[in-house]
């Protein structure tokens, strides 16, 4: 069972030596999204609920891309840079997950790559 590498314009490029994400079987390992627009590499603002919602929709375009679903997401990591948007975080979470709830954690950091307040990557289990 070999790898694939999975990528798509509707997620900004990798900004390192990394893919978007690794299919492995069922499996999809879906590397950490920050709040980038594809379009132009720009964070998408200054402000936490722009990244995040950027950032979640990024996670969302891989997953496509990998022929997954939101609801095949089984696990998901979530990097603050301050942890008092924690309540924040999960309100736009709570709306991109609807109903779903895959195993999580959250942890704070002291800082992410191009400055981003937010970084989320996840694994996902493809039913099929």
């Amino acid at each position: 069972m070999g790898c694939q590498v999975i990528g798509t314009d509707r997620a900004p490029a990798a900004i390192g030596p990394y893919s978007q994400a690794i299919k492995v079987g069922p499996w999809v390992f879906v590397s950490g999204q920050i709040g980038l627009k594809p379009e132009t590499g720009e964070l998408a603002g200054d402000g936490f609920a722009g990244q995040s919602l950027q950032a979640l929709g990024n996670l969302g375009n891989i997953l496509e891309a990998a022929g997954c679903l939101l609801t095949d997401v089984v696990s998901v990591d979530v990097y603050l840079t301050d942890i008092s948007l924690f309540a924040d975080f999960n309100a736009l979470y709570e709306k991109f997950f609807s109903g779903h709830k895959p195993a999580r954690a959250v942890v704070e950091v002291k800082g992410l790559p191009r400055g981003a307040s937010i970084e989320i990557k996840c694994i996902a289990h493809q039913h099929g």
